[in-house]
């Protein structure tokens, strides 16, 4: 029986227009590998390049013509010439808060042939999911500026946290915790100086956790946790944390497996009441737009992510499979992971895995 999905491509701002056109490529290849699989792919040149002609980084009904799809693959967004809290509200966030992708995933390990800053750590102590809750708290947009001008002037960042909303991601991250073979939790947290609404996270985390006797948890505060990524990575598994602490803590986690360039990304709707987006956390890299040398993996990653999330393992395990053929032999691989090949090198490298009867 014919699978075909519809995706949403929106690119977005710098290198992002490269890797998302190296992902379609891939997505080609797999559906070239596979003849019962189609995928039927819509282009939105939103972005800064649309704001700049516009006035806005999408059209009044872009979030309409979103939600038609099964799923989203998103490049970045930010551009020099323009502001980027004007560029990241303008369409990212209100993509990701507008059909209420409220668990964000974004899982980390070494891939073969990789190796990451930490010596002697083994691809069996680095693998890691951290959930970063994506719909409030830091980033909930609430706040303002008043009085602007004098020096008197106040701006202000209010975060907020509902008892529905840290609920949802605490639990999301438990039953992710459950399908892991180490069945391990670690909830981060800063309590001991925020003590409002973080305690209320501490709180609401551990009545859920009476839910699950079967998952091993742990508490740790966010400025604690960046030693222990660094110096004790197997102790952890599954990670979940407010908005802000998880942006950065999985910046981290990202440079610890080799390069930001190769770190995928999940916004989910996991009701999917609205479909949801994948993107490489890489951003725009305006420095090394135009020259060809961006990592690819990082939106490989994130199709992969795309397909399991549409309910085709079969064809996600194969493209991890190709990535980690690519990665393993260590001969095509882009500046940021020790290598000199092109975008375009690493994508038909990856097509040709996964043509290849060994993937």
């Amino acid at each position: 029986m014919s699978r075909t999905h519809r995706i949403a491509a929106v690119p977005g701002d710098g290198i992002g227009i490269e890797v998302i056109e190296a992902g379609l490529e891939v997505l080609d290849a797999l559906a070239a590998a596979e003849p019962d699989l189609a995928f039927e792919v819509e282009r939105f040149p939103w972005g800064s390049d649309y704001y700049l002609e516009h006035g806005v980084m999408m059209p009044d009904d872009g979030f309409a013509r979103l939600r038609a799809f099964d799923a989203i693959l998103f490049g970045s967004a930010g551009d020099p010439r323009v502001p980027d809290h004007l560029t990241l509200w303008g369409l990212r966030l209100a993509i990701c808060q507008g059909m209420d992708q409220y668990a964000n995933v974004r899982p980390t390990r070494l891939l073969p042939g990789i190796e990451g800053p930490l010596k002697g750590v083994t691809a069996a102590e680095l693998d890691w999911v951290i959930v970063r809750e994506n719909s409030e708290g830091e980033y909930a947009g609430a706040g303002g500026r008043v009085h602007q001008g004098f020096d008197h002037e106040v701006g202000l960042d209010v975060s907020i946290m509902t008892r529905k909303g840290v609920e949802r991601i605490i639990r999301f991250a438990f039953e992710l915790a459950r399908s892991r073979p180490r069945k391990k939790l670690t909830v981060v947290t800063k309590s001991n100086a925020q003590r409002h609404a973080m305690v209320m996270w501490d709180e609401i985390a551990a009545m859920v956790q009476a839910d699950y006797p079967d998952i091993e948890t742990d508490k740790m505060l966010v400025d604690a946790m960046t030693t222990r990524m660094v110096l004790k990575p197997a102790s952890l598994d599954v990670i979940v944390a407010t908005n802000l602490h998880a942006d950065i803590l999985s910046d981290l986690a990202a440079a610890l497996s080799g390069s930001l360039g190769i770190a995928p990304t999940g916004n989910l709707n996991p009701e999917r009441d609205f479909p949801s987006m994948f993107e490489p956390i890489h951003g725009s890299a305006f420095d090394i737009m135009g020259k060809g040398i961006a990592n690819p993996i990082g939106t490989f990653w994130s199709t992969a992510m795309l397909l399991d999330h549409l309910g085709e393992e079969a064809a996600a395990g194969r493209l991890m499979n190709a990535i980690e053929v690519v990665t393993g032999r260590g001969e095509v691989l882009t500046a940021d992971l020790g290598g000199s090949a092109t975008t375009a090198e690493v994508t038909e490298a990856v097509c040709a895995a996964l043509a290849g009867s060994n993937v």
